[in-house]
């Protein structure tokens, strides 16, 4: 390392950037307050303005940006990019976060063409856009390299039933995850995954209430809170670029995952 990689990294030492997708609520917004309590400046990407504004005001004064994106949209992806490399001038860690359970509880014959692309365009087209993105900018940045880490599934593993779209997305994310491992070893650009197992968001409240099990039963779930995700992100997040997390699942202890069907 040169004397102006030397000085570029002791000042990305200071200033660490996170891109957070789905940062407007639930794992999203309990990853921003982790990665911001650690002293990251964050980008908080999603769909609407209003739940990123209120993300960034709950952030007790960490340096953020606010960029409503669509992630299944390739321009809005850049743009994204585009608005934070032009903020800080480089991404070192991206948590692809945002996801669709659309069709959820739609048995598999009644799922309808439009909704199954749906789910695909945002869990893992979304996924993809965000990743190749941060990828580009974590190879040309100086110094090289940055953190992708991607919000797999409990389903990644074993579906519920009536879940095909997002089971299937889910698996698709581990291949993902994977494939980039892979491809930035030379970059110095880990990537690792995140498998999470009723985390308490707005998307799991029904569990508490009652959910279709293997049996065809519907029963009640422990969940977990959602900050203890958030700081199993945090960590890998803080690992330097020589250690990975390559996956790791955090679920509610007492969940039907081990055993599941």
């Amino acid at each position: 390392m040169d004397a102006s990689e030397q000085t570029a990294a002791g000042a990305a030492g200071e200033r660490r950037v996170a891109v957070v997708t789905g940062a407007g609520s639930g794992i999203g917004r309990s990853v921003a307050l982790a990665l911001a309590e650690d002293g990251w400046s964050l980008a908080l990407a999603g769909r609407r303005a209003e739940p990123l504004e209120e993300t960034a005001a709950a952030l007790k004064g960490a340096e953020a940006l606010v960029v409503p994106t669509d992630v299944t949209s390739a321009e809005a992806v850049a743009a994204l990019f585009a608005a934070v490399t032009g903020r800080w001038g480089r991404v070192d860690l991206l948590f692809n976060n945002a996801g669709s359970f659309a069709g959820g509880g739609t048995p598999v014959e009644d799922l309808s063409p439009e909704v199954w692309r749906s789910v695909v365009d945002v869990n893992l087209t979304g996924a993809f856009l965000c990743a190749q993105a941060a990828f580009r900018t974590m190879k040309e940045q100086s110094p090289q390299g940055g953190r992708i880490i991607n919000n797999g599934s409990i389903s990644a593993h074993v579906p519920r039933p009536h879940s095909v779209a997002y089971t299937a997305t889910k698996h698709a994310v581990t291949g993902l995850t994977r494939s980039l491992s892979l491809d930035g070893r030379p970059y110095r650009i880990a990537c690792g995954q995140i498998d999470i197992g009723n985390a308490a968001t707005e998307m799991t409240r029904r569990m508490e209430r009652g959910i279709l099990q293997a049996n065809g039963e519907l029963a009640p779930e422990p969940v977990m809170d959602a900050a203890d995700v958030a700081r199993t992100v945090a960590h890998m997040a803080a690992l330097p670029l020589e250690a990975n997390v390559q996956s790791i699942t955090v679920m509610a202890t007492a969940m039907p995952y081990v055993g599941r069907g």
